[in-house]
């Protein structure tokens, strides 16, 4: 696997694993969640990390795609340019469904090219 891929691949896994974090400490509840600025706007920020990486990786090479690739470059724009349409419900819907699911898709990649790296 290309260098640079990887390291992409490795922020975005980071990003992840920084928002499974901002929960570790307690039950994942929405209502919580939703009158808390400072997590929505750090999932917000991982999110920008994570669409940024992405974007890097399909301009490296436009054929390399995880399963959510699109979506996390969309929601990247979403979260930059139409800030203002960027819901709790919507970025809840990342905490609790596709941000674990990505984060898995990049374990399952890097085990399957045998990459060298521990994460």
């Amino acid at each position: 696997m290309d260098e640079y891929i990887l390291t992409c691949l490795v922020d975005i896994w980071n990003a992840c694993k920084e928002v499974e974090l901002f929960f570790a400490d307690k039950p994942k509840i929405f209502e919580e969640f939703r009158h808390d600025t400072m997590k929505i706007r750090a999932v917000e920020r991982n999110v920008e990390i994570m669409g940024e990486a992405m974007g890097c990786i399909a301009q490296r090479d436009e054929k390399f795609l995880l399963p959510e690739s699109k979506a996390i470059i969309q929601t990247r724009n979403r979260v930059i340019h139409g800030y203002d349409s960027v819901t709790p419900e919507f970025l809840w819907s990342l905490v609790i469904k596709h941000i674990p699911a990505l984060k898995k898709d990049i374990e399952d990649l890097i085990e399957k090219n045998n990459c060298n790296i521990i994460l």
